[in-house]
């Protein structure tokens, strides 16, 4: 067998749709500030699906960040962030996500996908772990839990403030996890 599993190999999950744990789940980035330092971020405010089909074929994953939730620690930023010449929350209220192939075997994944930023969509590459199952003890339920890094380019999706001032490359970094169907 190779290191990567095939379209139609199962995943190590229970099929059906695992539901999103809030809870015990981020959304960070990172951006580098005049070139010499980095910027980190989070969005307090993400949703996300995981769809467990028989094989990775049948399995997807969506989210949907909302945008307006930046928190970088500071609130003059933050206003700035999300003002029309960076995000411009008002026309571009979201970021989603939309997986096209999974693909991997035991703690090394690759996620590939769609993600969109207002109406400009473009293809984006997770490399994800995914850390295992664990019962809950308080309640029985099963989590799963999952770490995915990636990078965009801001000029892709029509995010130009600022070349020079702020890096062109933006890192991101979702830990997530997920509770299997009853």
């Amino acid at each position: 067998m190779t290191s990567e599993t095939t379209a139609t190999t199962a995943l190590p999950l229970t099929a059906g749709r695992w539901a999103f744990d809030p809870f015990h789940s981020a959304v960070g980035f990172t951006i580098r500030h005049l070139g010499i330092s980095k910027v980190r971020g989070r969005f307090d405010k993400l949703d996300a699906s995981l769809v467990v089909g028989e094989t990775l074929a049948d399995s997807s994953v969506t989210a949907t960040v909302e945008l307006a939730s930046v928190n970088t620690g500071n609130a003059d930023r933050d206003a700035h962030v999300r003002a029309s010449d960076l995000l411009d929350v008002a026309s571009r209220p979201t970021m989603s996500f939309r997986s096209t192939r999974l693909a991997g075997a035991g703690e090394d994944w690759t996620m590939e996908g769609e993600l969109t930023i207002g109406d400009v969509t473009r293809p984006v590459t997770f490399a994800v772990e995914f850390g295992g199952v664990v019962d809950v003890p308080m309640d029985g339920s099963k989590h799963a839990g999952f770490e995915a890094t990636g990078e965009i380019r801001r000029s892709e999706y029509g995010l130009t403030f600022a070349p020079g001032l702020l890096g062109e490359v933006v890192k991101i970094h979702l830990d997530v996890q997920f509770i299997a169907p009853k």
